[in-house]
């Protein structure tokens, strides 16, 4: 249906510019492809986005030549796998430095720089165009095959545009899911989280970092944004509603005794207005395509937030699309069974990554939080204090993953 709107037409229509969306930009128009990412909102800077780069990304962006660029955004590197054991002192599960060098820890970034510089390098590119303040707002259909999207700026203007393949980077509430009717299976989750801001005073030393706190069945974790903290508190899933009621000035005591180091802040959270919820989610598609539609990332597989996968697993996705992709869209003969590899090729470390999780969630951290345990399984604790070698396979699942991707030839630089 023509809605009488702007008219146009590309090779590859992105829809979502984070970083599943982002990649497969970048790594199309150095194919030739071209390609359009639409984002909805104005830039990049949201504070609620996850902040690790892993390894295999860190590896990915030396092989595209942007290794030097990253390197001299504000960061820091984790070098272990820790939680803080409400026994006492801190239980270390995996240690990324057991990795052969120089891939052999996590970066904390803020997210917008590390999407600013990728939007940079594909921006280099005649073939890549983003669209910022675009949001998507209807698939396109000729019969059962999608043939492109339809749009709608920040000023009003609407339009349409026509591509060869749609790929939904739009999260894990995807509008395109919904609209072809793809449901995900879902998998138990024990936990939502609260973010928030605190000011932090003025003071030297790295500009991100991560630190966490346990108390009895509460759980924080403070990421330093340099002049602030954003914050993630951990509740038991269904909890918000009570933990509002109780108001602001009991949820102040709960942080301050969680995070002593923070306490003579807590007055500058005024309302749990400033609160907002993550409703955490598991899940997996068992399809990730239709004809004309790919989703990768978060719309084909939300990760929960332990250990901080969702970025790094997102991003092995965009490489794994370009690379099975960009030959097919040259020559403008995407089909079916070009789709079905990329879910064929991603599926078990998606799976595996998500199992890993679900252990986390299930034994080792869910149980605290929800109060069911005051204190971590003793069992895999003792092991790797055993046997301190156990500890690079977490930190290898973590760091680099199962089948970690590599630049295509045409992307490397």
């Amino acid at each position: 249906m023509n809605t009488g709107g702007v008219m146009e037409r590309t090779t590859c229509l992105v829809v979502g510019g984070g970083p599943a969306g982002m990649v497969l930009g970048l790594l199309l128009a150095r194919a030739g492809v071209e390609v359009q990412v639409l984002e909805k909102h104005g830039d990049f800077l949201r504070d609620f986005r996850g902040d690790t780069v892993h390894a295999s990304t860190v590896r990915l962006l030396d092989e595209l030549g942007l290794g030097a660029e990253f390197r001299a955004l504000p960061q820091s590197r984790l070098e272990r796998i820790a939680f803080p054991d409400p026994a006492g002192g801190v239980a270390v599960i995996g240690e990324f430095t057991r990795l052969r060098p120089p891939y052999n820890y996590v970066a904390t970034v803020p997210q917008w720089d590390f999407l600013d510089l990728l939007a940079d390098a594909a921006k280099q590119e005649p073939t890549f165009t983003l669209r910022m303040n675009t949001q998507v707002t209807e698939v396109i259909r000729e019969g059962s095959r999608v043939v492109g999207a339809r749009y709608r700026t920040a000023e009003g203007t609407e339009g349409e545009i026509r591509a060869d393949l749609t790929v939904a980077c739009d999260g894990r509430t995807s509008l395109l899911r919904d609209q072809i009717g793809l449901h995900a299976k879902e998998f138990p989750v024990p936990f939502d989280v609260w973010w928030f801001r605190l000011p932090r005073p003025e003071q030297g030393g790295e500009v991100s970092g991560i630190q966490a706190h346990v108390r009895g069945n509460e759980f924080v974790i403070l990421i330093n944004r340099g002049d602030y903290y954003q914050v993630a508190y951990f509740l038991k899933k269904g909890d918000d509603a009570a933990l509002r009621a109780e108001g602001v000035e009991r949820f102040r005591a709960r942080i301050a005794a969680l995070a002593p180091e923070v306490a003579d802040r807590v007055d500058t959270i005024t309302s749990l207005d400033e609160v907002k919820m993550l409703d955490v989610r598991l899940n997996r598609l068992h399809r990730w395509h239709t004809d004309g539609l790919l989703l990768i990332g978060d719309a084909a597989h939300a990760m929960s937030p332990i250990g901080g996968v969702g970025i790094n697993v997102a991003v092995q996705d965009a490489v794994a699309t370009a690379a099975l992709l960009a030959g097919p869209l040259r020559t403008g003969r995407v089909d079916a069974a070009h789709l079905a590899g990329i879910r064929r090729r991603r599926w078990l470390p998606t799976a595996a990554t998500q199992a890993l999780q679900r252990f986390l969630q299930g034994v080792v951290i869910g149980p605290v939080i929800t109060g069911e345990r005051d204190h971590l399984p003793k069992g895999p604790l003792a092991m790797t204090r055993m046997f301190p070698v156990l500890r690079t396979i977490p930190a290898y699942l973590v760091a680099i993953g199962l089948r970690p991707e590599h630049a295509p030839d045409f992307a490397r630089r």
